[in-house]
């Protein structure tokens, strides 16, 4: 290689490392040795280099949201035995994953006996979403409300309340599973207000409606509320049957992969 040969891509490398190009700086060394070889023209080269960062940038911005979601451990909608359950909506189902209801703003609630899959489900499509470019967040219901009560008493409720705010999709996982105090029944329905025709929820629960004022030490003019919002939008999801747990399958085990910290 010449000195001039030389002194050109080091030129190359510190315009396309300023210009944050980085897929291109890595590849078109040996993008152009191949194109060389093979007699490609410059615009396929072009048009190659340029595809690549495109895809890498995609990527990353995947990944990212991904991580920015704490979502547990991969979930997909092809593991989920939909046989499994006694009674399943699967058309219904099915139909979340086009996103759309996002678009719209609506919600759904996964509502069925522990062990059947809830949160596989909710899961699975919190990362079909990150895929469609759609920023997620996905929390425990009981985790966001001991943050958000940290926060009220610390004084910072308002930058806590962002975190589950402004992400498009909201999961939220196993309602029902442990009591609510009157705060936390006060803080959950802040979100949910907050959120009403303005971004979707995804819930999980193993209670069905009539038992979600025991739920919120038995308020239910505030469990009416909650699910008038939640519902007016939305779309139940009714899953009976029982445990995948017994069958040695876990679709709803998540231990240890809820980083809502």
């Amino acid at each position: 290689m010449s000195d001039r040969q030389s002194k050109l891509h080091e030129l190359l490398l510190q315009n396309l490392t300023t210009l944050n190009l980085t897929q291109i700086a890595a590849t078109y060394r040996e993008v152009l040795d191949e194109a060389a070889r093979r007699n490609t023209s410059m615009l396929a080269v072009l048009s190659s280099l340029v595809a690549s960062e495109v895809t890498a940038r995609r990527q990353k911005a995947l990944q990212r949201r991904i991580l920015q979601a704490k979502l547990p451990k991969l979930k997909t909608l092809a593991e989920y035995k939909f046989e499994f359950p006694k009674r399943i909506p699967k058309q219904k189902i099915m139909r979340l994953f086009d996103c759309e209801f996002i678009e719209q703003h609506q919600c759904a609630i996964f509502i069925g006996p522990t062990g059947t899959g809830k949160s596989h489900l909710m899961t699975a499509l919190g990362y079909v979403a990150c895929e469609r470019g759609i920023t997620v967040r996905f929390t425990r219901v009981i985790d966001m409300i001991n943050r958000l009560t940290t926060a009220q008493i610390n004084g910072t409720l308002e930058l806590a309340l962002k975190a589950y705010l402004k992400p498009s999709l909201l999961l939220l996982d196993e309602l029902g599973y442990l009591p609510i105090d009157k705060r936390g029944a006060d803080l959950l329905f802040q979100v949910v207000a907050a959120r009403y025709e303005s971004g979707s929820i995804v819930l999980t629960t193993n209670r069905p409606f009539r038992d979600w004022g025991r739920i919120f030490d038995v308020d239910n003019t505030l469990a009416t509320a909650m699910i008038d919002r939640l519902m007016h939008h939305g779309d139940a999801m009714v899953i009976q049957g029982n445990s995948f747990r017994t069958k040695g399958d876990n679709p709803d085990d998540t231990k240890g992969d809820h980083p809502d910290q």
